[in-house]
């Protein structure tokens, strides 16, 4: 009897010590993850190039980001006098509650009232940040709560960490303006021919609106990329793309490491095949105004519908806008 009890309580007590065992490595394990998730934290927060750029206007449904790609002339690519930095790529990437997220380029062009003056909307950025995002606000009719601007220069370095993007385009190109030189399909580019197919403009028949599309599609290309299993599973990849990534963007006051990569699912999410993407609607692509130039006319009475549908994720996935609907009928 004595060795029967013995052996019985020999036998219950191996289970709860391997028990604890595998809780003590669980707790370790987890507590190891919780360590490099902060320290992740703590690098990319330390890292961000945050300005003043919200207005604090009321809020609207869902959560938009208003995505600015900064021209600068740096001498990596591009031979068409150009210099100092350009607002060329006004995007708002707005993501719902429930619904499809989406992508919607602002022209350049666009013409906007600021106090008494007439101006194309992408030199507001020349009077204030501040000002730029009230304008999109305006013509949007959507409360913007982040802001990401991005250097096309900057975008070179990470395409090249990545190893190339593909991109697609349906034209033979070969344009002394940006360096593009392109066969028609689709190719991996590296970061010299990703700037050039950003930055490419004359040689395109849709003219600004065909470099909108082209932008859209490089940053695309460069998320999908970098959320790509075999990017994530390489740290030396992953590591070498955040910091090129996080020397190409400045950000709002707000935005936080969690922010950012709520707008990178959100981008990703948007330019898939569920999301919406495409442009403003106008009225008249060639309005002159004196002394401000040849303009988009924008009809926004059209644009705050189209935003209060995508705000609530009323709207169905597809590409909007009046060039997409010009496209369809054609």
């Amino acid at each position: 009897m004595p060795l029967a009890h013995s052996g019985a309580t020999a036998r219950s007590v191996k289970p709860r010590r391997r028990h604890h065992r595998l809780l003590t490595a669980f707790i370790i394990l987890a507590a190891a993850l919780a360590l490099a998730l902060f320290g992740a934290w703590n690098w990319v927060d330390s890292n961000l190039n945050s300005s003043q750029w919200l207005p604090g206007t009321p809020n609207t449904p869902g959560t938009s980001w208003l995505i600015l790609g900064s021209d600068e002339r740096d001498g990596t690519t591009g031979q068409d006098g150009t210099t100092g930095a350009r607002t060329d790529t006004i995007l708002v990437l707005t993501k719902p509650n429930s619904g499809p997220s989406s992508l919607i380029s602002i022209p350049r062009d666009s013409l906007v009232q600021v106090g008494q003056d007439y101006m194309k909307i992408n030199a507001v950025y020349q009077i204030s940040k501040t000002d730029l995002v009230k304008q999109v606000e305006t013509v949007t009719g959507q409360h913007i709560d982040h802001v990401a601007e991005i250097q096309f220069g900057g975008l070179k370095s990470v395409v090249d960490a990545l190893g190339g993007v593909k991109l697609c385009y349906d034209h033979t190109v070969d344009d002394v303006n940006s360096g593009m030189k392109w066969q028609a399909g689709c190719h991996v580019a590296n970061g010299d021919q990703a700037l050039a197919f950003s930055r490419m403009r004359y040689s395109d028949p849709n003219g600004d609106f065909g470099r909108a599309a082209r932008q859209r599609q490089v940053i695309a290309a460069i998320m999908s990329t970098a959320a790509s299993s075999s990017t994530l599973s390489n740290f030396g990849k992953t590591t070498a793309t955040a910091k090129a990534g996080l020397r190409a963007i400045r950000v709002d006051e707000h935005t936080t490491p969690y922010t950012l990569a709520t707008m990178a699912m959100a981008f990703r999410s948007a330019t898939g095949g569920s999301g919406v993407t495409g442009s403003l609607y106008w009225k008249d692509a060639g309005y002159y105004v004196d002394g401000v130039g040849s303009c988009v006319l924008l009809d926004t009475a059209k644009n705050h519908e189209l935003f209060a549908a995508l705000g609530r994720g009323e709207h169905k996935a597809g590409t909007v806008g009046t060039l997409a609907e010009a496209n369809q009928q054609q």
